[in-house]
């Protein structure tokens, strides 16, 4: 089931990417792949076709009993008596005043609720979407768009609290104008939902008509959505030649044999389980499964099993908003970054350890599961230090549950320790208080403490960095810095560390990103890239264009965007045809989700790097009139406007933009700033102020403010406004080096001398500034009194 779209604190770029899957023939598709004397053509989709997974049962009858019954095979379908779970006898539900009835007509089910503009419209439902706990509904507009009802039925028994409908968003009224309405961007399927609820899904949406032609070759998640598509597969079982039998690949697109022959053993000097062999660094598996158990978007619908998810999503990393700063879960985000950050992962486990592949069910109940592997000393007293019915589950303790969609519990995969000494000190949860809810963090720690020592810090360590980049702390660059460097953490976290350390350029900062140019993981890769994007081009090539030839999609792209306007007359040709071929790489990546203001905004930026500015106006007004509520495309369109002479322009569009997101600071910041450079101070003043109070999460915000004040003679105000942001972020560079700039304007030396040693104690190789402090340290011992 999909978790429904939370409410954004800010929009994240998601690319969106468009490969064709070429099918060849239909039914069975048994066409024969070319194979050489000696050795099986490797297979690509393109050659292949579906078969359905009614073909595949018919050799592999025993999975087809297990994946039946199962949620993948109720993923979605067709409405009718059979699939749909909901009262519609005429029920009723009000939210926030509006009176939804669900009721049928002519064997048809449809609903009566506030439409588009507002009105009581009835919608006939076409499509039901998951089991249980929950169950969705559908419903297709003559566009070709299919949106999901944020009304949904809570499937569990009436001992539960289920059989009732209930709202997807029950403490806020989400009405027809907002962005989270059922009928609007953030709730239709096409791009939210269908490729994880259904196999071999082409979206097809027309740029030029803005609608949709969304094809699927099974409507529930099939065989082929985890094994690719059939038809080779059937020709080989079908053919019985001596040479078709030495095909090991079995004619599939990847075989899912990472566990075949691997046993697990308790090592003796740790009494931890370990691997009879060294896992493989891609594990096929995990990337399979994290195509829809990952928070991502989707850069090209060519999904190969056994390759990298980034080849063909951009995954999430560690960030605000999505997990907490210890690598938790916060918001939805599946399992697939949880299960990367993991012992577990690390030690070779892969999902289907735990989970049968085709029923998706455990293959234990309850803590059997985990006593395949950490059976002994871990079902004891001795471990749990709870006896009798107060023992905790594995589970409760190792993988804490959280909520998500009001009704639906989902377990963290990250397979922690508990550390309720982080959460006295990042705030962050942890299983103890889970269940002692009348107790503290610090009491919990203290328990922990006494049963195992005080060096039990679990596997993830990480969490100090994270937190304190998120709060503005000064020594986040260094704790980040040696997260990003540390070889034995997990790629996943490696990248995330890197990602966070683009707010912090350093000497430091550069060697990690040559080093993580050239890592293993394209994870890691991806987010070296990201520091490069205001790099001169003159620097850019020599570091990027390598990666063009990068075997990962997400790379390619990444560093298409990068070298976009990079002056092709010196290039030799087989380097132009390298850049032209991942530039279109790039641009058909966004192309496949041209209906997404993320994508348009994205291409925008792209053309404005290469200098065509007629090209990214259109795509920035593409973005807007996809989502009014996009505020990125307005600010990239204002500075678009800036760049071009046309800052009046770029006025309007904030104007528009903020008359329907008032509470936006970013667009606040750019008005702002667009009024200094119209010679409009006062105004300019008052929005810059505006988007300093909105967000005070962004020091950079408050620094722009201050510097305003100061500018209208106000620097008394200016140093306050500074020092309270130094309360929520006391490493902010740009404050400190405000602070000391205007202490010294109004001549008081000693607080420059203050704030300039602070400032060194967070940049201890800043030889400038090593300068200035013994300049004020002079000052200060020559003036009078001294």
């Amino acid at each position: 089931m999909s978790a429904p779209p939370a409410r954004p604190k800010r929009w994240l770029w998601i690319a969106a990417g468009l490969a064709a899957v070429l099918v060849i023939g239909a039914g069975l598709g048994l066409q024969y792949i070319a194979r050489s004397p000696t050795a099986p053509a490797a297979l690509e989709p393109g050659m292949l076709a579906f078969v359905g997974s009614e073909t595949c049962i018919g050799c592999h009858q025993e999975a087809g009993k297990l994946w039946h019954p199962s949620q993948h095979a109720h993923a979605m379908a067709h409405a009718s008596e059979d699939t749909v779970l909901g009262d519609f006898d005429d029920a009723r539900f009000d939210y926030f005043g509006t009176i939804s009835r669900f009721f049928k007509k002519d064997g048809k089910f449809y609903v009566e609720t506030d439409g588009p503009d507002g009105t009581l419209q009835s919608f006939e439902v076409k499509y039901t979407f998951g089991l249980e706990p929950l169950q969705q509904y559908l419903i297709e507009f003559p566009d070709g768009r299919v949106q999901a009802l944020t009304i949904a039925w809570d499937s569990r028994t009436k001992e539960e609290g289920g059989q009732r409908w209930f709202h997807l968003y029950p403490d806020e009224h989400i009405g027809h104008d907002d962005p989270l309405h059922w009928t609007k961007l953030n709730q239709n399927w096409n791009f939210m939902c269908a490729e994880c609820h259904s196999t071999g899904v082409a979206k097809n949406y027309d740029l030029k008509t803005g609608r949709f032609d969304t094809t699927w070759k099974e409507i529930s998640v099939g065989c082929e959505a985890c094994h690719g598509q059939g038809s080779a597969h059937v020709a080989w079982a079908k053919d019985w030649s001596p040479f078709a039998k030495k095909d090991t690949a079995l004619g599939l697109l990847a075989r899912f044999d990472e566990r075949s022959g691997v046993t697990w053993t308790r090592a003796t000097e740790t009494g931890q389980p370990k691997r009879s062999a060294t896992p493989a660094r891609l594990r096929k598996e995990v990337e399979m499964c994290g195509r829809c158990h990952a928070r991502r978007g989707i850069v090209s619908e060519d999904f190969v099993p056994g390759r990298s998810l980034s080849d063909s999503h951009v995954v999430s990393l560690i960030g605000r908003g999505l997990y907490q700063p210890d690598g938790q879960m916060l918001d939805e985000v599946y399992n697939y970054g949880s299960f990367k950050q993991s012992k577990m992962f690390a030690a070779g486990v892969t999902c289907s350890d735990c989970h049968d592949p085709h029923s998706a069910k455990l293959k234990a109940k309850g803590d059997q599961v985990c006593l395949q592997c950490h059976a002994g000393s871990y079902e004891t007293v001795a471990h749990t230090h709870h006896e009798g019915d107060a023992a905790p589950s594995c589970v409760a303790c190792h993988m804490p549950a959280r909520t998500f969609m009001v009704i639906d519990e989902r377990h963290d995969h990250s397979f922690r320790v508990p550390r309720p000494d982080l959460s006295a000190t990042l705030g962050t949860d942890n299983a103890c208080t889970d269940c002692h809810t009348d107790k503290s963090a610090q009491w919990a720690a203290a328990a922990i403490e006494d049963w195992y020592g005080p060096e039990r810090k679990g596997f993830q360590t990480f969490g100090p960095a994270f937190h304190a980049a998120w709060t503005g702390a000064g020594d986040a660059p260094t704790l980040l810095s040696a997260v990003a460097g540390d070889a034995d953490a997990p790629a996943f976290v490696r990248a995330s560390a890197l990602e966070e350390l683009t707010a912090y350029p350093s000497r430091e900062t550069a060697a990690l990103v040559r080093e993580g140019l050239a890592d293993p993981d394209p994870m890691v890769r991806i987010a070296a890239l990201d520091h490069l994007e205001a790099a001169p081009p003159a620097q850019l090539w020599p570091l990027v264009s390598p990666l063009l030839d990068d075997p990962v999609r997400g790379v390619r792209i990444k560093a298409a965007f990068l070298l976009g306007g990079i002056p092709l007359k010196d290039l030799p040709a087989a380097d132009r045809n390298r850049l032209a071929r991942a530039e279109g790489e790039f641009v058909a990546a966004q192309l496949l989700n041209g209906d997404r203001p993320e994508a348009r905004s994205l291409l925008g930026r792209y053309y404005s790097r290469t200098g065509d500015m007629p090209k990214a106006e259109v795509e920035y007004r593409a973005a807007l009139a996809l989502s009014p509520h996009f505020a990125p495309a307005a600010v990239n369109l204002a500075d678009l406007y800036r760049q071009t002479g046309r800052d009046a322009d770029g006025e309007a569009v904030l104007v528009e933009a903020l008359e329907l997101s008032p509470q936006d600071g970013g667009l606040h910041h750019a008005l702002g700033l667009t009024l200094v450079r119209l010679k409009r101070p006062a105004e300019a003043i008052e929005h810059l102020r505006r988007a300093a109070e909105l967000e005070p999460g962004r020091a950079r915000y408050a620094y722009v403010y201050a510097v305003g004040l100061e500018s209208i003679g106000k620097r008394d105000e200016a140093i306050a406004v500074l020092e309270d942001t130094l309360k929520r972020h006391p490493g902010d560079r740009e404050s400190l080096m405000a602070l000391i700039n205007f202490a010294r304007a109004g001549g008081d030396s000693k607080t420059a001398l203050r704030y300039a040693e602070t400032l060194a104690e967070i940049e201890p190789d800043n030889e400038p500034l090593a300068g200035l402090i013994q300049q004020l340290r002079g000052e200060i011992a020559g003036s009078p009194g001294n």
